[in-house]
């Protein structure tokens, strides 16, 4: 049955025995996520489904006398209604709200602010579960920790999402006016922006969300003021006519980290330029006929021989019937093609820089739209592809096109709309990246920033930045911050002359636009119409968000930030921009003090299966909401932690997920187990749960009983110890994937399959000090791995650890949440060495005698005798101290102890350098029963080697299949062979002893 109560307010424990401080916190918390699902447990791990009780329907109607309660603990686990509640209530709460005016070590980091258009994806998965990792960890270790949330308003993004939806409206953002499209796309936000909030919560990112912020937010439109004022009184900021890379589709200026190149088949055109007055020509060649409409130039090397003679003298433009210089530049590669080159300064970067060089007039051929204009002659208002087929048709029919030659090459598109990228020239705005890009590197190679991992991307970062060319920070968008210049009919340019913002309509413009020209006193002044990139204002993310340019209690305190987790692919996009714009701007005399973060961890990418990037064209995107409502949250975040090895990309499946989802399903049943069991424990001795799970009680663990803290607590604390220590050092250092690696060991392995099972008889021991020892000590132990486990798999920690009994909220605030509990501390007398080795020989000797119980397919619960031959005298005291537990967990009648060495004549043979184990084959009637199960077991393998044998021999199946399925198929055959090889040898031993048994 499964219930759900709507209602927050509901006392899960029953307080007796005077315990009136003490009291659930569930009366705090969302409605309980009533969990649990089919048991994972196996021969080697809990059986615990083997556990059952008649549980109250309604835990309100247990009684307090006695000491007895009831508790529900559902059997079926749904991450789906737990999950959500506690997710909204860590924000209701406020939980994570940060304060500035405490004292204490910092741990603040902002979140790499997703578009206000998008939804989460799978990468943002990943970052997320990285960052909420360590962000709880850092809180739970005392730290004033501060995650800062918000959204950025994606200039590009935002405007071709609503432009689309304009357009279905048969509206276009021109005919609205630049006032009414601003207003649409901030009805838009209003209505759509608050997606990826929600979504974000439901990740169950722990974030400060009393700080959210947006790029357009009034104090954040100032601070990006101020930042394009500075930098332009330095003279960092510049207005000039340059090639970019123009999106016809977007209409804008694009940054060439926004221009992706792909390969694509193309031709390679040679056309004939004619001398003029002469019946000399030379041969160009292009991929792009139709700018030839704009060249200015052929240029050829100096050096080359074949054309100096023709150097100065003038060629007949095809098509445009314009004469055009035979150049000399250095520039040109003459092995390449023919060794002369067309010169288009407006349509091609290397030419536009040759251009300048020799002072070549600049004659864009194309409008923004991507079409012909007017200096293209006959071919004006042309789609410039139709344009080229014309181009190409004219040329041949001219007897001027020598070839055209199939030639693959890059294109470059646009990233956002995949429209081909025009380069030309135009009026825009830069700014000058040497002076920030030496600065940034300094600090990079001081030490000022640490980039993890370093090999290779530190090396990386260096390189782009030694290289890098001035940016284009202007965008011919309506939506984004405006540039605060005002321009005059004279010419003159004139900036604000402050960065202060007045909000209109809701909306921050600059406040303290200019007066008069700044040339010619005029008034009448017109605000620039471009907008700064986006990449501009995401650039000044950390010191904007916590109040800069003004000296705010946040900034003081939070930054330089401790920490910024990215993706790699966004390294020179954002992060080296952080770097540099903050070193500039930052308050601060020291590097160490401006520096945006210490620390950079560039994050890997998440693949599919089969190890390839995710796109909509192969149809292979995954989207996490769907599997977070399919296996959970907690299971997907896992997932990713375990498979997150720093400087590897993630190749994510669903079978991946589904298996860590049974991770949660493990600890769900050992919780639930233990419940179950202590309702028994309780009705029998009147004991509460205060008495044996209190935090007094679990903070004074271990506890002796008869004198003596047992071996097995005193082996499950060791191992807790080294759990705890492994996980801290682990995530200090970004090893996710390691630290996951031992929460699923230790809970799976140490405590569930090999602790619980060990300490069961202790647990209704008849000797109530041995019992309450081990009660004491199983929830000191179960409480502390649910805070060991907490940042990786929230929800869940949450939800089990308020199942235990807390302290009051009003007496303890940080009691309202496993997450502003302290991370376990080990203690130092919890390591013990010995009792490691002792239970780590013990593990030896019940995994052997497993396997050889598996080899021979016994029955599971069919107990049998074994020969055991320690080599030690140590050895022998373990296992005589130990003996019951050895027959318990490895099913046996007997463990007779020899001196003699084991012959395997009798029965397989373990054989370790500390003891040897044997299971002998039994009386004749015994081995009778076995030689015929084997004998069925032998004619059944034999049936599925020969299937698989013959679908491996039929080609048409080697030929249609996919070779991870041949390679499976082989893989399992081999297997099965193993087995079946295995199985005749058995047989053939059992078959000779039985004879002779007969005989």
């Amino acid at each position: 049955m499964h219930l759900y109560r709507e209602t927050h307010i509901r006392t899960l424990w029953q307080i007796d025995h005077g315990a009136k401080s003490q009291r659930s916190t569930r009366d705090l918390t969302p409605p309980a996520a009533l969990l649990i699902v089919s048991s994972y447990s196996s021969q080697l791990g809990c059986e615990l489904d083997r556990e059952r009780a008649q549980v109250p329907e309604d835990p309100q109607k247990s009684g307090s006398g006695g000491g007895t309660q009831t508790t529900e603990f559902p059997k079926v686990y749904e991450p789906g209604l737990i999950e959500p509640g506690w997710a909204e209530t860590w924000v209701e709460q406020e939980l994570f709200r940060a304060d500035p005016k405490t004292s204490g070590d910092v741990f603040s980091i902002v979140i790499p602010p997703p578009n206000v258009t998008g939804y989460i994806h799978i990468g943002h998965m990943l970052e997320h579960t990285q960052i909420d990792a360590l962000t709880r960890w850092h809180r739970m270790r005392g730290k004033r920790t501060l995650w800062l949330p918000g959204m950025d308003h994606a200039g590009i993004s935002t405007q071709v999402v609503v432009e689309r939806e304009l357009a279905k409206q048969s509206l276009t953002r021109q005919a609205l006016g630049r006032e009414e499209f601003e207003r649409r796309v901030w009805e838009w936000k209003a209505y759509s922006g608050g997606t990826i909030k929600k979504q974000m919560i439901r990740l169950g990112d722990s974030c400060d969300w009393s700080r959210e912020k947006f790029t357009l937010d009034p104090p954040l439109y100032r601070a990006v003021l101020e930042a394009f004022l500075r930098l332009y009184r330095e003279g960092l900021i510049y207005r000039g006519r340059y090639i970019v890379n123009w999106c016809p589709r977007c209409q804008t200026a694009l940054s060439d980290l926004e221009t992706v190149h792909e390969e694509r088949n193309g031709h390679l055109w040679h056309i004939r330029y004619p001398v003029v007055g002469s019946s000399e020509s030379i041969v160009v060649a292009t991929t792009r006929p139709e700018t030839m409409l704009g060249d200015t130039a052929v240029a050829v090397n100096p050096e080359d021989e074949r054309y100096k003679e023709l150097i100065g003298k003038k060629l007949l433009l095809p098509l445009m019937n314009r004469e055009i210089p035979v150049i000399a530049d250095a520039a040109v590669d003459r092995e390449f093609g023919t060794g002369a080159v067309k010169v288009t300064p407006a349509h091609d970067p290397n030419d536009f820089e040759m251009g300048r060089r020799h002072k070549l007039p600049e004659i864009d051929v194309m409008t923004d739209e991507g079409r012909m204009n007017a200096n293209a002659g006959a071919y004006a208002g042309l789609d410039r592809f139709e344009a080229r087929k014309r181009v190409v048709a004219d040329l041949e029919s001219q007897g001027l096109l020598v070839k055209a030659e199939n030639h693959s090459h890059a294109v470059g598109v646009c990233a956002r709309c995949k429209t081909v990228i025009e380069p030309r020239v135009s009026m825009q705005w830069f700014c000058k990246m040497r002076t920030l890009a030496d600065a940034a590197i300094e600090a990079v190679e001081a030490g000022h920033v640490r980039i993890v991992p370093e090999t290779p991307h530190r090396k990386v970062f260096t390189d782009w930045l030694t290289n890098i060319r001035d940016w284009c920070i202007s965008r011919q968008l309506w939506w984004g911050h405006r540039i605060p210049i005002w321009h005059c009919p004279c010419g003159g340019i004139t900036p604000a002359r402050d960065s202060r913002v007045a909000i209109v309509d809701g909306r921050a413009v600059p406040a303290s636009p200019p007066e008069k020209c700044a040339k010619c006193g005029g008034g009448k002044l017109e605000q620039d119409h471009d907008v700064l990139d986006t990449w501009f204002s995401s650039g000044l993310w950390p010191l904007s968000t916590l109040g800069w340019p003004d000296e705010r209690p946040d900034l003081r305190a939070f930054y330089p930030t401790t920490l910024l987790i990215s993706g790699y692919d966004i390294l020179f996009f954002w992060d080296a921009r952080m770097i540099m714009l903050c070193l500039h701007l930052a308050p601060g005399k020291t590097t160490a003090e401006r520096i945006p973060f210490r620390t950079l961890y560039l994050h890997s990418l998440v693949l599919d299966a089969q190890g390839q990037k995710m796109s909509k064209m192969r149809g292979n995107v995954i989207d996490p909401l769907e599997w977070m409502d399919r296996y959970g949250t907690d299971a997907l975040r896992f997932t990713l932690a375990i498979k997150a090895a720093p400087g590897t990309d993630i190749a994510l499946s669903e079978e991946a997920v589904l298996g860590y989802k049974a991770f949660a399903n493990k600890i769900w049943n050992a919780a639930r187990f233990v419940f179950v069991n202590l309702e028994k424990f309780q009705a029998a001795t009147g004991t509460s749960i205060e008495q044996l799970a209190s935090p007094q009680v679990r903070a004074a663990a271990p506890y002796p009983a008869n004198g003596a803290v047992s071996l097995a607590d005193r082996w499950i604390f060791s191992r807790l110890a080294e759990a705890i220590a492994t996980i801290d050092d682990a995530l200090e250092n970004f090893r996710f994937h390691e630290a996951a690696h031992i929460l699923y060991h230790f809970f799976w392995g140490d405590f569930c399959d090999w602790y619980i099972e060990w300490v069961k008889p202790a647990m209704g021991d008849a000797n109530l000090e041995t019992a309450v020892a081990a009660w004491r000590n199983l929830f000191a132990v179960f409480e502390a791995a649910l805070r060991l486990l907490h940042p990786l798999m929230p929800f869940l920690t949450e939800e089990l650890w308020h199942r235990l009994p807390q302290r009051a909220p009003e007496e303890d605030k940080n009691a309202r949440s496993i997450a502003l509990q302290p991370f376990p501390r080990p203690t130092p007398q919890w390591s013990d060495l010995d009792a490691e080795e002792e239970v780590k020989l013990l593990q030896e000797v019940i995994g052997a005698t497993r396997n050889i119980r598996a080899e021979l397919k016994l029955d599971p619960k069919r107990r049998v005798a074994a020969d055991f031959a320690p080599a030690s005298g140590a050895v022998r005291a373990v296992i005589e101290d130990n003996r019951a537990l050895v027959l318990r967990l490895a099913t046996l009648s007997d463990l007779r102890l020899s001196q003699a060495k084991l012959e395997p004549s009798s029965g397989p043979v373990r054989s370790t350098a500390q003891f040897d184990l044997r299971i002998s084959h039994g009386d004749g009637a015994e081995m009778g029963a076995e030689v015929a199960r084997l004998r069925k077991e032998k004619e059944r393998l034999a049936r599925d080697l020969e299937s698989k044998q013959n679908r491996l021999a039929d080609e048409t199946f080697r030929s249609r299949a996919p070779a991870e399925i041949v390679r499976q198929l082989e893989a399992t055959f081999a297997e099965r062979q193993l087995e079946f090889d295995k199985l005749t040898e058995r047989l053939a031993q059992l078959e000779k002893s039985s004879h002779g048994a007969s005989s």
